[in-house]
């Protein structure tokens, strides 16, 4: 890419972020009250976006092949206790991601 093409690059992504963070302020104002339609989604959308993420990095495991979904298994169950244990949602995604990667480039090779 030439320079200019790198600065409009760049200059469109920050649009783009700057208008996803400042739309929502500019379409519902403080003074009423949220519709009860987005106010489900901000319920509802999380959880949708983690299971899709899950089924995202499962999609190419294979039970068949070694090491048979066996590094990807134990990162999920150090998910899971780790965020029983604490409930912090940033230890426990970091816990199970530094566990894959540590499986993966160390013991399952």
């Amino acid at each position: 890419m030439t320079i200019t093409q790198q600065i409009m690059t760049i200059a469109i992504c920050v649009i783009g972020t700057m208008a996803t963070r400042f739309l929502p302020f500019l379409v519902f104002s403080s003074q009423k009250p949220t519709p009860q339609y987005i106010q489900y989604l901000g319920k509802a959308l999380p959880c949708a976006i983690f299971g899709m993420l899950v089924v995202y990095c499962l999609k190419n495991v294979s039970l068949f092949n070694a090491p048979y979904g066996i590094p990807e298994a134990i990162s999920i169950i150090v998910v899971i206790l780790l965020h029983i244990w604490k409930r912090q949602m940033l230890l426990s995604i970091a816990g199970g991601t530094i566990c894959y990667m540590v499986l993966i480039q160390m013991i399952f090779l």
